[in-house]
């Protein structure tokens, strides 16, 4: 559809029956991106071009990876059987650390394309999206897609679909959006079988709030999905959550960057600037009204909660203050980073930030540096630990400088508690001997074991968060040959013995290098981190005591030995005690230094020491 003669495209003659909104939904790498190119093709959104590739992966990091982070929509025209229609496709993040970019898109379609690997099959994040989709009653229609490949085998995966979903084989549509093969049945499978938005167009303006992003120029823009009434330029609308009033300035609809509409009505998807200053203001899952008409809200959505947590601090300090800027304007575009400050005494003023999972703070971590041109120190992820006192009073650890010490824990803590995951693992069953022993070694307990098919096995096992969010996943892909896929959600909890390492350098803690762990590893870790440590620090002109330690007790040490001038240099023959005068004089001034003299850790040890700990 062309604008007319002000750029505007006119959406009024679109009833709410004209109109579709879905999502696709799927595992990592089963071809979301690249089945959302070949339908804006189809529908003439986008013209066909060989740089056609992840045309809704906006950001460098998505494109560099070849996986989608953020939720991006895109509206389509297509006409089926003398009618027109307005589809609106949202395609969504397929890993797990961004699952609530998925459910906040859900709330805005009625239906989904669930997409199945033809070669790979069911995988972990598949089922999790299938249960996120089916716990908002919309329409889900299986694709299995990639199926030109040599190892395809859609038939197998169409019985996987139906014995782990209850979805009839015969559903399946079966496609290769790569060289689009069979595309062509979808858009049409879509009219069909979704259910139209519920809106009506005569009720005052009502709208659900499920995305937003910062603009330089104008500000917030709002991404809404109109349940009823309609809203042009000009029309004065409030928040529910906060309650304040805004004026429309522009209304549009992503075709597929922002093109500006007259109006948007009941049923459509689409972008509203506000003249909104702060990302603080735009709550996901808000409803919006007509100011005139203030009715009930809708139930919006479950806040995301940082899973994991990590420090992050300039390797140049003078670095601060442009570092500061840039975490606050890449927060604006992302705003389920929670953000601290905090001070170490090794490594200066920084951050402390919550993130939904590790790839969720790496992929943070790479947009730092390459959108913004940071060097920055990131220190270990640590999980946010609940601490039980006997007064009845409760407190969140996010940072281990803040675990109690051995004492205070003796004397009033009730009770130290850690995070736990209800995972799932799907995975060819040669594997299942090698991935029950991970489970056993990481203080798991198994609640679930079903065969998808021949196969292919399903274990559910209940872990705590601290294990995942190591280096289990690159074990489980190890132990797998690649094959294992793996999901997480959050499960309450549990008591747990664990302890804060300390490391000490000649006897003084530093307290970026401390961390909270199972009694049980504190003794393997602390022996690895101590050598590890002594091979990255330099050697000063006295020695230099490296230990680990729990509480009082130390469970590891390493010494660095001192650096020796030789001051007998310059003695010439003579009597032996005038080199021995020198050699004491020598020894009395390496006690002295060891006694005031504090361990230099250059900030490139500390780079070095985290880098190879994450």
């Amino acid at each position: 559809m062309k604008p007319n003669s002000q750029g505007m495209v006119e959406l009024e003659s679109f009833g709410v029956d004209q109109i579709r909104n879905f999502s696709i939904i799927a595992h990592v790498d089963h071809g979301k991106s690249t089945l959302a190119d070949r339908l804006l093709e189809l529908s003439q959104t986008i013209t066909k071009r060989k740089d056609n590739k992840q045309v809704l992966d906006k950001l460098k990091v998505e494109r560099d990876r070849g996986i989608t982070v953020k939720a991006q929509s895109a509206s389509m025209f297509y006409d089926f059987k003398g009618k027109r229609y307005l589809l609106n496709l949202i395609d969504t993040p397929g890993h797990m650390d961004f699952n609530f970019e998925v459910s906040r898109s859900l709330a805005a379609c009625q239906g989904t394309l669930l997409l199945v690997d033809a070669a790979q099959g069911i995988q972990a994040q598949t089922v999790a999206n299938f249960y996120l989709a089916y716990g908002q009653d919309i329409t889900i229609i299986p694709v299995i897609n990639k199926i030109d490949l040599p190892a395809a085998e859609p038939e197998r995966v169409a019985s996987q679909i139906e014995v782990a979903f209850e979805m009839p084989a015969s559903d399946c549509l079966q496609i290769s959006a790569k060289s689009n093969l069979n595309v062509d049945q979808i858009l049409p499978r879509i009219i069909e079988t979704t259910p139209p938005p519920s809106g009506d167009i005569q009720k005052p303006f009502k709208a659900l709030l499920f995305d937003s992003w910062y603009d330089t120029y104008v500000g917030v823009i709002c991404l809404m999905a109109v349940i009823d009434g309609s809203v042009k330029k000009g029309d004065r609308i409030v928040s529910a959550f906060s309650e304040r009033r805004y004026e429309v300035m522009e209304t549009g609809i992503m075709y597929p960057e922002q093109t500006p509409t007259s109006s948007l009505q009941a049923g459509q998807v689409g972008y509203f600037v506000l003249n909104m200053k702060a990302l603080s203001e735009s709550h996901v899952g808000d409803t919006f009204f007509d100011h005139k008409n203030i009715g009930t809200p809708m139930p919006g959505f479950v806040p995301a909660k940082p899973m994991v947590w990590a420090g992050i601090f300039p390797i140049d300090t003078a670095d601060f203050e442009k570092l500061d800027h840039s975490i606050a304007k890449l927060t604006l575009s992302d705003s389920s980073v929670m953000v601290q400050k905090e001070t170490s005494t090794a490594l200066g003023q920084g951050w402390r930030l919550g993130f939904l999972g590790t790839l969720h703070m790496d992929v943070f971590r790479q947009r730092l540096e390459q959108e913004y041109d940071a060097n920055i120190i990131i220190t270990a992820p640590t999980v946010p630990y609940r601490i039980e006192y006997r007064d009845g009073t409760e407190k969140l650890i996010r940072n281990p400088t803040e675990f109690p010490d051995t004492d205070e824990i003796n004397a009033k803590v009730k009770s130290v508690q850690e995070p736990m995951v209800r995972s799932t693992i799907i995975f060819p069953k040669e594997y299942l001997g090698e991935i029950m022993v991970l489970c056993g070694t990481r203080r798991g307990v198994q609640l679930e074991h079903t065969y998808l098919d021949e196969n292919r096995v399903l274990l559910k096992y209940r872990l705590p968060l601290a294990e995942v969010v190591t280096d289990f996943h690159d074990e489980l892909k190890g132990r797998s040959s690649g094959f294992a896929s793996f999901d997480y959600e959050e499960d309450g909890y549990d008591d747990a013995d664990l302890v804060k390492i300390n490391i000490l350098l000649n006897t003084k803690p530093v307290d970026a290098l401390s961390v909270i762990l199972h009694r049980s590893q504190a003794e393997a870790v602390g022996r690895d981190w101590v050598k590890r440590l002594k091979a990255l620090l330099s050697r000063q002109l006295f020695e230099i005591v490296i230990q680990a330690s729990v509480g009082s007790k130390v469970i590891a040490r390493e010494g660095l030995s001192a650096l020796r001038k030789n001051v007998t240099a310059k003695c010439y023959g003579g009597d032996v005690s005038r080199k021995m005068k020198l050699l004491n004089k020598q020894k009395e001034g390496k006690k002295r230094m060891k006694a005031i003299g504090g361990v230099e850790v250059s900030q490139e040890a500390f780079y070095d020491f985290m880098s190879k700990k994450t």
